[in-house]
C-alpha cells in the first residue's frame, strides 16, 4: 500500500500491488485490500480515531478527503497497515482478536458493575438489618445473571450484523447476454443463474452513474469481456457482468456491460438519506424474481 497527497488536505492509498509484494499476499486481489481497508477506515472514524469528510473507495484506490492534518493521518495509516493485512490473511485471527477486545470492555465494565454492587451491599449492611441485606444480593445477582445474558448476546449479534445488512436484490433472469455469459462460461444458462443467485456479493464502490454499484464476489476466471460495441441505451435496473463485476444500472444510459437480468429496484433516490441504496460495503444477494 502507497499514500500519496493529493492536494491540500486529501491523501489516496494506492493498494496496487508492487513488486516486491511479499508472496503471501501477492495473490491476494487489490478489491480485498481495498475492501479492507475501507472497513478499517470507516471503524476507525466511528470510533473517533480519524477525521475525513470522504472515504472513498475504487477499483485499486482508497481516497481520503476533508483531512484536517493529512501528514498526521498518512503516519497513522502507517500504524493500521498491519491490521488491514491481517484481516485479509487471517480473518479468524483478526475476528477472534475484536471479540477479544469486546470481551476485555465486557470484563471491565461487569468489574465496574461488580464494584459498585459490592459498595452498595456494604452501605447497606451498614444501615438496614440483615434481610435488607440479603434482598441486596439476590438483587445483585439477579443483575450479573441478566449482564452475562447481554454479553452473550451481543456476541452473537456481531456474528448475525453480516447476514442482517444482506440487501435482496429481486432480479428477472431475461437478459439478451445470457446464453453469451453462460457460452463463456462453458455451462448453461440455468448454471449462471445458480451462479448469480448463489453468490453473496459486496459493493467494492461505485462509478460510471450516481448509484451505480460494481459488485463483487465472482471468482477471477470467470471474468467477462464488455460488448466491443457498447448499447446507445440501457435499461434502468438492468443486471449486468463485465470484467470481474456484476453491476446494477440505476438509470437507463449508454453501457458495454452484458445483460443477463433486470430488477424493479430502486437503486438512486436523490431525496433519500442516503441516495444510493447500495453503498460502498454493502452486501448483496440475487433472488429469482
Amino acid at each position: 500500500m502507497r499514500i500519496r497527497p493529493v492536494g491540500a488536505h486529501a491523501l489516496l492509498l494506492d493498494c496496487t500491488t508492487p513488486a516486491d509484494t511479499p508472496e503471501a499476499v501477492a495473490d491476494i486481489p487489490e478489491a480485498a485490500f481495498v475492501e479492507a481497508w475501507r472497513a478499517e477506515l470507516w471503524r476507525r472514524r466511528e470510533r473517533g480515531d480519524l477525521i475525513a469528510v470522504e472515504i472513498v473507495p475504487a477499483a485499486r484506490t482508497v481516497l481520503l478527503d476533508g483531512l484536517p492534518d493529512p501528514t498526521t493521518t498518512a503516519e497513522q495509516l502507517t500504524r493500521w497497515t498491519s491490521a488491514v493485512t491481517a484481516a485479509i490473511t487471517r480473518p479468524d485471527q483478526a475476528h477472534a482478536e475484536a471479540h477479544a477486545e469486546a470481551g476485555a470492555k465486557s470484563h471491565a465494565k461487569d468489574h465496574a458493575h461488580a464494584h459498585a454492587h459490592a459498595h452498595a451491599k456494604d452501605h447497606a449492611h451498614s444501615k438496614a438489618e440483615a434481610q435488607a441485606g440479603a434482598d441486596a444480593d439476590a438483587q445483585a445477582q439477579a443483575q450479573a445473571q441478566a449482564q452475562d445474558r447481554n454479553a452473550t448476546a451481543e456476541d452473537g449479534a456481531e456474528d448475525r450484523a453480516d447476514d442482517a445488512a444482506d440487501v435482496v436484490v429481486p432480479v428477472t433472469f431475461d437478459g439478451p447476454d445470457l446464453p453469451a455469459v453462460a457460452e463463456h462460461w462453458g455451462v448453461g444458462v440455468p448454471a449462471v443463474r445458480h451462479r448469480l443467485t448463489s453468490t453473496r456479493f459486496r459493493v467494492a464502490f461505485c462509478g460510471f452513474a450516481p448509484g451505480f454499484p460494481y459488485l463483487t464476489g465472482l471468482p477471477a476466471e470467470l471474468a467477462l469481456p464488455r460488448l466491443a460495441t457498447p448499447r446507445p441505451r440501457v435499461p434502468a435496473g438492468s443486471v449486468a457482468l463485465a470484467g470481474p463485476y456484476a453491476g446494477i444500472y440505476p438509470g437507463a444510459s449508454p453501457g458495454g456491460w452484458l445483460l443477463v437480468g433486470r430488477t424493479d429496484l430502486v437503486l438512486f433516490d436523490v431525496a433519500a438519506d442516503p441516495p444510493a441504496r447500495l453503498g460502498p460495503g454493502t452486501t448483496v444477494r440475487m433472488v429469482a424474481a
